[in-house]
């Protein structure tokens, strides 16, 4: 994968829904549970019993296009749960990291379960994982998602799809005269809450614990954990987080007001009118609203995606600060120490993404004002460095790397258990071609499905790589402690010590952090 500055930025920016049998005899061979709509029956795979394609709402299509997720219908009988469900509706693209195992539908409020097959004792630990694809791609799919590795490790594992592009954030006033309960805009959000309290209510039927939940995601999934950590609806819905090139600091969007424009930008109402305007649909009214809730889901995509969400900027507002599910930026909640005080594992990978312009050197160091010649020292000390390089190794330490610290070092101040880490390991067919760990490139690894990624290409050091960090945040899932017998220590975070665990190509490496000249420069910039 060759890596260029408008492909790091879109990494970020890093199905005809599957029908199922309901009534289906019961397999003495298969698992078989009972949750609050029905009955399912899954599937056994390698000691892993596997619960795909559970509908967690109603579809969202029709009269529920832009409505809170609603709860789905019951069934009678056992309804077949071996299949994935669709993915929600988006236009994917040719070089996404993880790329879709079923097309895509606007019909797609699905979630999927693993779990050993084993019986234990006592409940399992539950994770519960956010895909990232900038909040208008992804979906749960993916074969670097699957979750029986973790179910072999002793998790209770789950996996859904959450809207996406307009349909998982958009607002307009006729939506706002219609609302009842004030929940507007963040669609994708509340169906991420709605996932959390499925869980509470459905986990304990395939041995999970509700009490040991973490939330982890990546990139837009990571930053959606920030946004659960810190909305009072999401309060008490786990207990432990993981954020993996999630940001920290604002959105990466910038999160435009619901109804009042600020900071230079339009509102998301503003944004929503513009949408309906450029579809020929005026007015603010119900019968608009009727024109836009009608438009095929294409039209609503756009023929928006990471390779062109910048340009539909003027369109589509992004994630938005509703004032009742999102209050205010990570940054703002961390330095007021609003956030509840759980066990957090965050980080970011060694050649993340970001955007820069600058046309020569001079340009580029001048954006760091009185900084500049420190800035030349960090990142250009011999001044023979390609530019382009440099600006990579900025934006992706603005963007990504520096925030991830921001948040170690804000959570450590005030006690909160905190462990920070840099994802620096490359699978070895592609270090000629990586001079660093690209964004998205730890997923395969955590997830220890690194064959589904490389193939026939995988050797025995990728394997041995992935076997560590699989086990890290598996013991994190299990304890709150990412350390275990074997493992190299992983000390936890100290905001004087800046020690962070390093997974290079030698292995797991506790260090301080080698970078802190350059951060210190960016975080100067953030406040």
């Amino acid at each position: 994968m060759k890596h260029s500055m408008r492909n790091g930025m879109l990494a970020i920016l890093c199905c005809v829904a599957v029908e199922t049998n309901v009534g289906i005899a019961q397999s003495s061979t298969q698992p078989t549970v009972a949750i609050d709509s029905g009955k399912l029956q899954g599937m056994v795979t390698d000691g892993v019993s596997a619960f795909k394609g559970v509908p967690y709402a109603a579809p969202p299509v029709g009269e529920l296009r832009w409505r809170p997720p609603q709860s789905p219908a019951k069934w009678q009988g056992v309804r077949a749960a071996n299949q994935y469900g669709a993915d929600c509706m988006q236009l994917p693209f040719p070089s996404d990291a993880a790329p879709l195992g079923t097309p895509p539908a606007e019909d797609c409020l699905y979630l999927n379960v693993w779990r050993p097959e084993t019986k234990t004792k006592g409940p399992l630990p539950v994770m519960v994982w956010i895909y990232g694809g900038g909040f208008v791609n992804g979906g749960s799919s993916p074969a670097v998602y699957d979750g029986s590795e973790f179910a072999r490790q002793g998790i209770v594992f789950v996996s859904f799809n959450y809207r996406l592009g307009r349909f998982g954030f958009f607002a307009h006033p006729a939506l706002t005269k219609e609302s009842k309960d004030g929940q507007l805009g963040n669609y994708a959000y509340m169906d991420q809450l709605a996932v959390l309290r499925w869980v509470q209510r459905n986990i304990k039927a395939f041995g999970g614990d509700p009490h040991n939940v973490t939330l982890f995601g990546e990139s837009a999934g990571g930053e959606s954990v920030h946004v659960m950590m810190n909305s009072p609806l999401a309060a008490g819905l786990f207990q432990k987080i993981i954020i993996e090139s999630g940001g920290g600091r604002k959105s990466f969007g910038g999160s435009p007001h619901l109804h009042e424009k600020a900071n230079g930008k339009p509102s998301a109402e503003d944004t929503g009118l513009a949408f309906a305007n450029s579809k020929g649909i005026a007015g603010e009214d119900a019968g608009a609203l009727k024109q836009l809730r009608a438009l095929p889901a294409e039209a609503i995509v756009d023929g928006m995606n990471m390779a062109s969400m910048m340009q539909a900027a003027g369109t589509y507002s992004g994630p938005i600060l509703d004032g009742k599910l999102v209050q205010q930026y990570p940054q703002t909640a961390y330095l007021a120490n609003t956030q509840p005080h759980l066990p957090v594992l965050v980080g970011a990978n060694s050649l993340e993404i970001g955007f820069g312009f600058a046309q020569t050197k001079d340009e580029l160091f001048a954006s760091f004002g009185a900084d500049a010649k420190a800035a030349r020292e960090a990142y250009d000390p011999a001044g023979n460095a390609d530019l382009k390089t440099i600006t990579l190794e900025i934006a992706s330490d603005k963007m990504m790397v520096e925030p991830a610290r921001f948040v170690a070092q804000a959570l450590s101040r005030v006690g909160q258990p905190v462990w920070e880490y840099r994802f620096s390991y490359v699978a070895e067919s592609m270090r000629k071609e990586w001079p660093g760990a690209p964004h998205a490139t730890e997923i395969p690894f955590v997830f220890d499905t690194a064959r589904s990624k490389y193939a026939d290409k995988l050797t025995d050091a990728d394997e041995k790589a992935a076997r560590a960090v699989h086990a890290y945040w598996v013991q994190f899932a299990k304890t709150g402690n990412p350390n275990g017998s074997g493992l190299p220590e992983w000390p936890q975070y100290n905001t004087d010590k800046d020690v962070l665990m390093n997974f290079t190509n030698d292995g797991p490496t506790q260090e301080p952090d080698s970078w802190k000249p350059r951060l210190d420069l960016i975080a100067a910039q953030q406040k």
